[in-house]
């Protein structure tokens, strides 16, 4: 129940991939026939990337995760900004890499502006048109959000950033899509970005893979050097076979997203339907349409997250608190916080996220494992004031 936080490898991702741990083992940097093998696969899958996301294959650029894609779009940007302006927009529900670089980068002078997303998640354009400045030159703001699956208007932010653009301003516009890539249609042009970020791991490839789309005429400053890979924009030996499967599962994921999508959304509606007719006390965070197909993230009040997720842990349910690149810290998740809730309701939030292994026999598990650990933890909890129901209306 936590596969916004990584999905299994498809067994066809898999077998895509043995050949090149063995067989076609070949430096993709080689000039002979073992590496032209590994340079004719990389550059497949970085076509069927581009296919995903409606992207030219030159405008590609594989790294290491997600993060280091963040990193190369927001760093490279604005290392070679020059006298453009020094001011970034970005939410304030961003993901750690991103919100982490436009911390750093406010203490070096930069300033940030980080609109607020009210109590649905979502951004309003007009606050996007108020933040625009002369000196803006780049807007970050993530496609779907990894914690409540808000879809935020992309491709209208997109317009107002080729607005400025037309008036003469020298600005760009990042998104990180992360979590929406393989789960929503994304079509850079329509979108109007000029930097995409997508993962292998979150649409069923393997872990440590990842792609940056870059417009062609972008130009950032490299983070990795050493090389000439990926057309110096990310210097470092290739690994072909992550490669490879990041681009089996970027195929599966365009034939096969209307299925999927339709399967983790009976699963979600009916979990979200069970548990709001069994736990009394509970709110549904973010837009209730404008949202990923498989994500539910539920505040379940008087009780600790924590306490509730290791509950379901003991009975074999994972479950998330919020993003697993924040896990460890016992604050509560700033993008619940950003919602509006209070700092008791976001500690006692919870998010459950749908795959295409999860069956409704799960669904019916996992709220009957809810009922009993929610109503345990709120007579031991000193922050249940009241009398609260678990148990059916």
């Amino acid at each position: 129940m936590d596969h916004s936080a990584t999905t299994p490898v498809d067994q066809r991702v898999v077998e895509a991939m043995l050949p090149y741990f063995g067989e076609n083992f070949g430096n993709a940097s080689s000039v002979h026939g073992y590496g032209q093998q590994a340079r004719a696969a990389v550059d497949r899958a970085r076509r069927q990337i581009a296919t995903l996301i409606g992207a030219k294959q030159n405008e590609i650029v594989f790294v290491s995760g997600g993060t280091e894609a963040n990193n190369l779009a927001l760093r490279g940007l604005t290392e070679i900004a020059g006298s453009s302006g020094k001011h970034i927009i970005t939410s304030a529900i961003e993901h750690p890499s991103v919100r982490g670089v436009c911390d750093v980068l406010e203490k070096h002078d930069w300033q940030v502006t980080r609109l607020p997303v009210y109590r649905n998640g979502i951004v309003r354009i007009d606050d996007v048109r108020s933040a625009l400045r002369d000196d803006t030159v780049l807007v970050s703001v993530m496609m779907a959000n990894n914690e409540i699956g808000s879809i935020q208007p992309i491709s209208e932010i997109g317009a107002e950033v080729r607005a400025a653009r037309g008036r003469g301003q020298k600005i760009w516009f990042h998104t990180d899509a992360v979590q929406a890539a393989g789960r929503v249609r994304v079509n850079v042009e329509d979108l109007g970005v000029d930097l995409l970020t997508l993962s292998g791991h979150k649409l069923y490839g393997p872990k440590g893979i990842a792609a940056l789309y870059i417009r062609r005429g972008v130009r950032l400053a490299p983070q990795m050097v050493g090389g000439h890979q990926e057309r110096e924009r990310r210097a470092g030996t290739e690994n072909v076979a992550a490669i490879v499967g990041f681009g089996t599962a970027a195929k599966l994921a365009a034939e096969e997203m209307d299925s999927r999508n339709a399967h983790d959304l009976a699963l979600r509606d009916a979990f979200e339907q069970r548990v709001s007719e069994s736990i009394d006390d509970i709110d549904l965070n973010g837009d209730r349409e404008s949202r990923l197909p498989h994500l539910s993230n539920i505040s379940f009040r008087f009780i600790e997250g924590e306490g509730l997720l290791i509950n379901l842990d003991l009975k074999g349910i994972a479950v998330s608190t919020g993003s697993a690149c924040s896990s460890g810290t016992l604050e509560p998740s700033p993008v619940i916080r950003a919602l509006g809730l209070s700092t008791e309701d976001a500690r006692g939030a919870i998010r459950f996220s749908f795959g295409k292994g999860n069956t409704i026999e799960d669904v019916d598990y996992t709220v009957e494992v809810l009922i009993d650990a929610v109503g345990r933890l709120r007579e031991l909890s000193p922050l249940n004031k009241k009398e609260v129901s678990t148990t059916s209306r």
